[in-house]
């Protein structure tokens, strides 16, 4: 069921590291993209994708995690992704990615969640130093960056507290926390 899945697909941070991911799976993922509503057909989104070793460690120093989590540098050797794809706007096809980075990363996250696979979409990004450690071409913007591998956190969803405090956080048991907005609170009866 879709709901399974939009369950299923949260944002997840530590993964085990040496579960691999083969490039045809990334390549899979992106294939739902590929087949996602894009404004006016415009299709404007390019990728690169990531699953050796070399690469990844020219992406993971580049990416911002977890900006509630102050304590927190991010996932230590053992627990990084075991893959990546950067998404792109080709500027020569539109200077305006519209909404279809939002569609592609739900449909690349979905399809990650069916494979039994977890991710993190990353808005943070140091794009000149990325840029420049992939030689990206100036004429595709970075748009974000999607960290993908089999997931070694448990994540929870719970009810926004009355305090309406949105931040998630972790336990002393590194279970991951996330308050979500009751729906009667999301539903305007105007």
């Amino acid at each position: 069921m879709i709901r399974d899945l939009v369950e299923k697909n949260r944002t997840y941070r530590r993964f085990y590291e040496d579960v691999k991911i083969e490039e045809s799976t990334l390549k899979e993922l992106v294939d739902l993209a590929r087949l996602s509503s894009s404004g006016a057909n415009l299709q404007p989104l390019k990728y690169i994708i990531s699953s050796s070793e070399e690469k990844n460690k020219l992406i993971f120093p580049n990416l911002r995690w977890a900006g509630y989590l102050k304590d927190w540098d991010g996932p230590s050797e053992g627990e990084r992704p075991a893959g990546y794809i950067i998404m792109l706007l080709d500027k020569d096809i539109s200077k305006n990615p519209m909404w279809d980075h939002g569609i592609a990363c739900q449909s690349i996250l979905l399809g990650a969640a069916e494979k039994g696979l977890g991710g993190c979409m990353f808005g943070s990004v140091d794009r000149d130093a990325l840029r420049s450690a992939l030689n990206i071409p100036e004429k595709y913007e970075i748009l974000l960056v999607i960290a993908l591998g089999k997931t070694k956190e448990e994540v929870v969803l719970e009810d926004l507290s009355t305090s309406r405090d949105i931040k998630y956080w972790r336990d002393e048991n590194q279970v991951h926390h996330v308050p979500k907005r009751r729906l009667e609170d999301m539903i305007l009866d105007l």
